[in-house]
Parts: structure tokens; C-alpha cells; sequence
């Protein structure tokens, strides 16, 4: 980002399970959200709080535990509900992921804010867009943050990876909506917008939609029955 630029942007690995969660906010107003706070949430907090920046909401990409905490083949995941704790701050959800994070974290409904497809979030200067993408889970989301109208980054979560895309065999996965998430939604996105993923299943932490549109066969293909084959359906 340049230093004229009002974001704040952290990336940060947690977990046993490679994932990332993530801290977007306004320099200008010093409010932040943190994206899938999980596993040690407590650092997390303080690694905003000690950039100077209030933690003022969290965004869920999808329900799944190793995301936003609880119960995960026998352990025991810190999310949202240590994160309540410290910050009773809003969580905000599509509105088909509220009943799976409740159930997985024990959160109220009055802890949530459900959203659609296309709703927003400000921060200072800075726009976040609440993308549905479903497939991976039937309310998952992407987060593309906007600033001065023009998109700077995208925090994917289980969507779209570096060089791959989130699985579809779980409950409540659906392939073709994954396969028009991915091109009816996300390819659609400027090449040079930046590409932050919910897990480091590569080398490389980010990537660029430019350099995935080139190099991700899951976003190469361009009919459903291609697709459907890559993922093994087919």
C-alpha cells in the first residue's frame, strides 16, 4: 500500500491447520475488523491494539471451526466467543451461515449481523464489499476491500486459493455454485487486485487475480462439465 493510502491490512498465520486470519482498517480512524479470528485470539487483539487501532467488528467467511473456533476432531479452538470477551463487537455473517455459527461457537443471534451479497462496511475511507461466493459452505463470503472506488484486495477465506479452490464434498457444499462463484464472481474481479486466501496450501502467502486468472485451473476452465471433472465429479 502507498503512504498516502488509508489502509491498515495484517495477515496473519494461526493454527495448526495453515490458517490465515486476517486485520483490515482505516489509519484515519484507527477502527479495524478482523477476519476469521480463531485459534489465538487474544494475540490477534493485541497485535491491532498495539498498531493503534480499536478493534470495532469481525467478518466470517464461513462457520467452519478451524475459522471462528469450537469443536474440531476432539480439540478445542479458540474464536468468537473469546474474542466476545474482550470486544463485544458485531459479527458479521451471510445470512445462510447464522444458524452454523451459532451452533458452532454457542454465539447469540443478537452477537450477529446478517448480510446479503453485495452489502457494505466502511471504515474510514475504505469500502468493504460483502461478495457471496457459496460452494465451499452454502453462506460463504469474500471480502473485497474498495478505496476511492477502485478494489485493492480480496480476503477469500475457503473460496478460491493460490492455485486451487476450496473443497466441495462437505455438508452443505454444492460444486456448480463454487464453479459460478469462482467465474461468475470472483474472475470477474481487476487482475491487479490482491488475492488473500483462508489457508497457506502454497508457497506464496497472496497472489494477484491477474496471476490466478493465468495459473489457477480451477478459474482456467470455462464450462461446468470442466470443472466438475478437475474436482474429480465429473
Amino acid at each position: 500500500m502507498s503512504d498516502t493510502s488509508d489502509l491498515y491490512f495484517r495477515q496473519e498465520a494461526v493454527g495448526e491447520m495453515a490458517n490465515f486470519a486476517y486485520a483490515i482498517g482505516s489509519r484515519s480512524t484507527r477502527e479495524a475488523v478482523l477476519v476469521d479470528p480463531a485459534w489465538n485470539v487474544g494475540a490477534l487483539i493485541d497485535r491491532a491494539e498495539g498498531d493503534g487501532m480499536t478493534i470495532t467488528g469481525a467478518l466470517i467467511t464461513h462457520y467452519h471451526p478451524d475459522h471462528i473456533g469450537g469443536e474440531l476432531f476432539g480439540h478445542s479452538i479458540e474464536g468468537l466467543p473469546q474474542l466476545l470477551e474482550r470486544c463485544p463487537v458485531p459479527l458479521h455473517t451471510h445470512r445462510d451461515e447464522a444458524h452454523g455459527v451459532r451452533q458452532v461457537t454457542g454465539v447469540s443471534a443478537n452477537d450477529l449481523r446478517t448480510h446479503e451479497g453485495g452489502d457494505t462496511l466502511q471504515l474510514g475511507a475504505l469500502t468493504i464489499r460483502f461478495l457471496h461466493t457459496p460452494g465451499h459452505t452454502p453462506g460463504s463470503q469474500c471480502f473485497l476491500v474498495e478505496e476511492a472506488g477502485r478494489p485493492v484486495s480480496l480476503v477469500s477465506g475457503d473460496t478460491l486459493f493460490l492455485g486451487s479452490c476450496g473443497r466441495v464434498d462437505l455438508p452443505g457444499s454444492d460444486p456448480e455454485a463454487m464453479y459460478q462463484s469462482l467465474s461468475g464472481t470472483l474472475r470477474q474481479l481487476p487482475d491487479e487486485t490482491l488475492l488473500y486466501p483462508g489457508h497457506l496450501y502454497s508457497t506464496d502467502p497472496h497472489s494477484t487475480m491477474g496471476e490466478q486468472k493465468r495459473s489457477n485451473p480451477f478459474l482456467r476452465v470455462t464450462t461446468l462439465e470442466q470443472f466438475l471433472t478437475f474436482m474429480g465429479i465429473g
